[in-house]
């Protein structure tokens, strides 16, 4: 009995998400509560959990399609592929010491390795489906050769579509018998792309051996690829050789990234990997790899993300670098003249869903700015009395949005209209104050949510914004800890902004700006003084806050931030 795969509820005003990657592949065995697919929103990247033990059986949406809450993801049916897996990968350590001692055995013979594998039962290798409206896809590289080995699950050929670029890996453990579609080939779904052979991977262990001894033996095109630096990149091999990327200036650039990426010298970089190391700006060479054949994977990557592995020394970088500069200078000249004066780089799902979103927020809002100042003297000054007593007795630092936030919820409870939403022709009124506070993150504009701020003390207040930023910052932020805001704060001037517009956060009715404290010359009875100030700017949607309402919240928060004992007695 086959058990769906649905795109479950995505949070308050969220109904669709972008299918970002599967982390099964259809034969694969899963567990109860193990994760399947990953889907992406404007707000979070969550996992879709298996409900069920057995094998995935069918992949109906693929990576790139747009799907909504309850739509079928995929299927699984009953089954123990996990044995099937456990006995493969039990045999390869087995086979592994024969593969060496016969080696020399095998040299002569590297073709009878792929007729050995036609003794394996032939299996076709053919385009999955693609997903909803996508009926072809180009064949982009073959990661495998005939004659070669492949464990099961390992890629055997890249393709591309216009939304995505996915992998279609072994059904088995085997080698790869024949190609039927060339790289570049266009492709429909269903079609032949190549036959494997199932169980030749062991009797055709010497694969691997042969590969690599006819590199230099064999005449004709095959060593031309195995030059010193680009022997990895011209023969499909498995292992991810960073020392061949082109480097500026000792370090590889987002440039050289992206040509190496596109280069054959990464072809075994899957999908998801290539996607963390392109968002993160990083260097693959000092990243630990702990996959097949030295292969990084997404696990190798969000551990040097944490910080849970230590960077490389990339030995093999030097030799490269002291060679790029003697081959850059030839063509250093030509480049600087070619004009290579722009960089493409594809907008993530994320920042595409953010740009789709911020857009919306201008079209369907009556959307309106007012401005205030504030005297952030008295604040400054409360703050550098209580912070080192407060962070003894607390554990966390005394800053200034905890000041924020509680100005921001007294006027809230004065205000109710700023703390509402309009749901078609109905105003909702709040009775709770859950603030959003924007957060910058490697992946982009991140607004978490404190919930019941009303009954928050201050240090609560430090301690969840704490929490809640850094995971924003190692994308841990869960679908619950991003919805559910009634008012949202954000602070420009943390980056140096004096002066700024907020757009909303739908379907939120106000937010709130912070900015930079910049001291200026103040009129302070009858006298010029120079005083800390900070400009506050409050974005309101006009169809549901009137300009009296806006204009009495920014002088509340104002206010209570000139005056801080305020807050202490509810005024």
């Amino acid at each position: 009995m086959a058990t769906d795969i649905v795109v479950p509820a995505l949070g308050e005003s969220v109904s669709e998400a972008t299918v970002a990657q599967w982390l099964k592949q259809p034969g694969d065995a899963v567990a109860v509560d193990e994760p399947v697919v990953e889907l992406e929103t404007d707000k979070v990247t969550l996992e879709v959990n298996a409900s069920a033990a057995g094998v995935l059986s069918e992949v109906i949406a693929a990576a790139g399609d747009n799907v909504e809450v309850g739509a079928l993801l995929g299927r699984i049916g009953e089954g123990d592929g996990a044995a099937a897996k456990a006995s493969a990968k039990a045999a390869q350590p087995k086979e592994a010491a024969p593969k060496q001692e016969a080696a020399p055995a095998a040299k002569p013979e590297p073709k009878p390795a792929a007729a050995s594998g036609s003794n394996g039962e032939a299996m076709d290798i053919t385009v999955p489906v693609l997903g909803e409206s996508v009926t072809e896809a180009t064949v982009a590289k073959w990661l495998k050769q005939p004659g070669e080995a492949a464990a099961a699950d390992e890629p055997l050929v890249e393709l591309e579509t216009d939304k995505v670029t996915l992998e279609v890996n072994a059904p088995a453990a085997g080698a790869l018998k024949s190609i039927a579609a060339e790289e570049g080939a266009t492709v429909e779904v269903g079609a032949l792309l190549g036959v494997f052979a199932a169980g030749a991977g062991a009797s055709g262990g010497p694969a691997k051996p042969v590969k690599a001894e006819p590199a230099p033996v064999s005449a004709g095109p095959e060593p031309v690829a195995p030059k010193p630096a680009g022997a990895p990149a011209t023969d499909g091999a498995k292992k991810l050789d960073p020392a061949a990327a082109p480097r500026t200036g000792g370090k590889i650039t987002k440039a050289d990234l992206m040509a190496f990426l596109e280069s054959a010298a990464v072809g075994d970089l899957g999908p998801a990997v290539r996607k963390l190391v392109e968002e993160n700006d990083l260097d693959p060479a000092v990243i630990p790899a702990s996959g097949k054949d030295g292969r990084l994977t997404k696990e190798d990557v969000l551990n040097f993300l944490e910080g849970k592995s230590k960077p490389l020394a990339a030995p093999a970088a030097a030799p490269a670098a002291a060679k790029a500069p003697a081959a850059a200078k030839a063509p250093a000249a030509p480049a600087a003249g070619s004009g290579a004066r722009e960089e493409r780089v594809r907008m993530t799902k994320l920042r595409q869903t953010i740009a789709r979103r911020l857009k919306e927020a201008q079209n369907t809002a009556a959307m309106l700015t007012t401005f205030n100042e504030c005297d952030m003297g008295a604040v400054m000054a409360l703050r550098s009395q209580y912070k080192d007593a407060f962070e003894k007795k607390h554990g966390v630092k005394l800053g200034f949005s905890s000041f924020f936030t509680k100005a921001v919820v007294g006027a809230l409870q004065e205000l109710p209209a700023v703390n509402a939403r309009i749901d078609g022709e109905e105003i909702v009124y709040h009775r709770f104050y859950n603030i959003g506070m924007a957060v910058s993150t490697p992946n982009g504009l991140m607004v978490p949510v404190m919930r019941d701020c009303d009954k928050k003390s201050f240090a609560e207040i430090e301690k969840s914004l704490g929490e809640l930023a850094a995971k924003g910052r190692d994308g841990k932020l869960s679908m619950d800890e991003m919805t559910g805001g009634t008012f949202t704060i954000t602070n420009g001037g943390v980056f140096g902004s004096m002066m700024s517009t907020p757009i909303l956060n739908m379907p939120q009715s106000a937010i709130l700006g912070l900015h930079k404290i910049q001291e200026r010359p103040m009129a302070v009875n009858g006298k010029v003084e120079i005083r800390p100030m900070m400009y506050l700017a409050l974005s309101y949607d006009h169809r549901i806050i009137d300009g009296r309402e806006a204009v009495t919240f920014l002088v509340r928060v104002k206010e209570a931030i000139e005056d801080p004992q305020r807050l202490l007695i509810g005024m």
